[in-house]
């Protein structure tokens, strides 16, 4: 499989506009790359990094092209190049500074997660409306009073931000955010937020995501009863 080469200049010819699909399927082969890191291993082949990321070759091939241009064939992909044009490419190699804003259940185990600080980014606040929440320790934070929700903000340099907060007041601290700078938003509220053409907000909906896993596994139920109809019919 061929490597990434550089232009005659010698700097790295810029990356095409990914398709969401192939963006969403980045992280993955960032995160089996960097396992084979960890391994000490410089080289793998489309099959063997395919194979740790569970997606096809082709597939695989045609995502990274989207990376830039390819040159020599049969000597595969430098783990550490292709780990660090993917990292550069997602901006991990920026300082991200996440505010949690809701520590329910799910910000307090959001706040703990360690995968983040692994992956570039640093959880520096969390907030609630809850007088019995504000001012208990969730790990190394400390829950603040959504009052202060502004000056917290400026006062961490948080420039990404998470809401676990319920639908009726999601779109209330979702202003407030982006009226205080924050243009990145990653939401677990149930509702669709309404934000500036500037502001990136990701939904994360936990019920429609066991929705559309509910209709995989009838799915498979159902072929499985057809095929065991037919057998059966055959004997």
């Amino acid at each position: 499989m061929p490597d990434f080469p550089e232009t005659a200049s010698g700097a790295e010819e810029p990356a095409r506009k990914i398709p969401p699909a192939s963006l969403a399927r980045l992280p993955i082969y960032l995160r089996a790359l960097n396992a084979l890191l960890a391994d000490s291993v410089e080289r793998v082949s489309s099959e063997e990094l395919a194979e740790a990321a569970g997606v096809k070759s082709a597939m695989l091939r045609k995502d990274l092209s989207y990376l830039g241009s390819f040159g020599t064939r049969g000597v595969g992909y430098d783990v550490q190049f292709v780990s660090r044009k993917i990292s550069a490419l997602l901006g991990l190699t920026q300082e991200w500074r996440v505010a949690i804003v809701g520590a329910g259940n799910l910000g307090r185990a959001l706040a703990r997660y360690s995968g983040f600080t692994t992956r570039g980014f640093e959880v520096v606040a969390l907030f609630d409306a809850d007088r019995s929440i504000i001012g208990t320790q969730v790990g190394w934070l400390k829950v603040s009073d959504v009052d202060s929700l502004e000056a917290e903000l400026e006062r961490s340099g948080t420039n990404m931000a998470v809401l676990s907060v319920p639908a009726a007041v999601a779109q209330e601290l979702c202003d407030r955010l982006v009226a205080a700078g924050v243009t990145s938003i990653l939401s677990f509220a149930p509702v669709v937020l309404q934000v500036p053409p500037h502001v990136q907000v990701r939904k994360v909906d936990m019920g429609t995501e066991l929705q559309i896993l509910a209709y995989h596994a009838q799915r498979a139920q159902e072929a499985r009863a057809r095929s065991g109809s037919r057998a059966g019919t055959a004997r």
